[in-house]
């Protein structure tokens, strides 16, 4: 399985970004992809993560109403976009994947995410 996140950049606050994680080597019925971020200095937190089947999608109260997690089954591709940025969102932002999905409750857990991205760096700044 590779993960390979594309789309970040810098960008002035209040604007829109878009992250795209390309996924490639699975067949996977039930799963679980998420977005996580680590800022300098700070823990690796978990930003939004969506199942499939259920299309259930869950969301950092940092990000909720902002951010939007969705998937481009054709292309094999979880997105992120990003509205209304602010400087607290600089940092390198990684999908990952897990088969099969967290607990109910541990989806932004990273312990639970069997499969990393490299990274791509967002920098929100005037």
């Amino acid at each position: 399985v590779q993960l390979v996140e594309s789309g970040g950049g810098l960008v002035q606050p209040g604007t829109s970004l878009t992250l795209s994680c390309s996924i490639s080597g699975f067949a996977r019925d039930y799963w679980t992809i998420a977005w996580f971020r680590q800022a300098p200095g700070k823990d690796r937190e978990g930003v939004a993560s969506i199942t499939s089947s259920l299309g259930r999608t869950g969301y950092a109260d940092a990000v909720k109403g902002r951010f939007i997690i969705s998937t481009d089954d054709a292309a094999n591709t979880v997105l992120l976009q990003m509205n209304d940025l602010k400087p607290d969102d600089t940092a390198i932002y990684y999908c990952a994947a897990a088969f099969p999905p967290p607990p109910t409750g541990k989806t932004e857990d990273s312990p639970f995410y069997q499969y990393w991205g490299q990274g791509t760096q967002v920098t929100v700044s005037s």
